[in-house]
């Protein structure tokens, strides 16, 4: 995956198959890079099929569960945390793959172009229709994985029986964003902040600084980033660092003190005692068990 940037904003682009743009993978868990707010040029189906965990999706909340099915937008800021025992079928794919289809039915692509407004992110597990979708997204990912003759036109023929289902069933009128929902204003100056921490990340920030990027209060400021990422803003830049350095301790032969000071930390034992909290073992173990 490669990250283009616009003019200030990283944005990810994920390079698919122009005669297949689809991927379809199983994650277990959630890793550190999905625990950070992104967006991407994809758009996203996510069945959970099992274990607990939850979206921030544009600063709202969704708590999902064992079954349930969400629909990820390209512009949507988004991140996920596990609860417990996640595993979660991920279907990334290229709108475009649809052009052709538009001919035919000018709604299939509603459910992602009128969401926020007939459509919300997580469907609604009670209605009927539900297990049929996640029987379509099962058979989809069998013939994704096996490749027998074909398979590209039935994983195709899928997803439109999915999206055509889903435009059948699951509109509603009246929706709406949450009264404490975060606007897109907000959310772009969350996202500049964010922008600001990953190219910065051993810059010793503190909180007035952070919120005077965007011309906020530090109460404002700090409020906006735990509803729209899940974390307060200094512990988000902890994870950064914590990210950075375990890849310097996997990919590099540099002394564990050079790489606590490469990403920020103030000491060697303020470096061990926040990798020990968040990564779960100290640096020196986790270099012996990736070398």
């Amino acid at each position: 995956m490669t990250v283009v940037r616009g003019s200030d904003i990283p944005r990810e682009k994920l390079a698919l198959a122009k005669h297949y743009p689809i991927q379809v993978v199983d994650t277990i868990g959630v890793t550190a890079y999905y625990q950070k707010l992104h967006w991407h040029d994809v758009l996203e189906i996510n069945w959970i099929k099992s274990g607990t965990g939850y979206y921030i999706i544009n600063g709202q909340t969704f708590e999902f569960q064992e079954g349930d099915i969400l629909l990820i937008n390209s512009n949507d800021l988004h991140c996920a945390y596990e609860t417990k025992d996640l595993v979660m079928q991920v279907i990334s794919f290229d709108a475009n793959w649809f052009m052709n289809a538009l001919r035919y039915d000018q709604e299939i692509l509603c459910p992602f172009k009128d969401m926020g407004v007939h459509f919300t992110n997580l469907l609604d597990r009670n209605e009927p229709h539900i297990d049929e979708l996640r029987g379509l997204l099962k058979e989809l990912q069998d013939e994704h994985l096996k490749r027998e003759a074909s398979y590209g036109t039935i994983v195709f023929a899928n997803m439109l029986r999915f999206l055509a289902c889903v435009n059948r069933y699951f509109r509603r009128e009246g929706v709406g964003k949450e009264k404490d929902s975060i606007g897109a204003r907000q959310l772009e100056k969350m996202r500049k902040v964010i922008y600001d921490m990953e190219q910065n990340f051993a810059h010793p920030w503190t909180l007035e600084e952070l919120a005077g990027l965007v011309y906020l209060s530090p109460s404002r400021f700090s409020d906006l980033f735990r509803r729209a990422v899940g974390t307060p803003p200094l512990l988000y830049l902890i994870h950064i660092r914590l990210e950075h350095a375990v890849t310097l301790l996997e990919t590099s032969d540099m002394k564990i003190t050079d790489i606590a000071m490469e990403c920020g930390f103030r000491s060697l034992s303020n470096f061990n005692r926040l990798f020990k909290k968040h990564i779960g073992s100290s640096p020196k173990i986790s270099r012996s068990i990736t070398g």
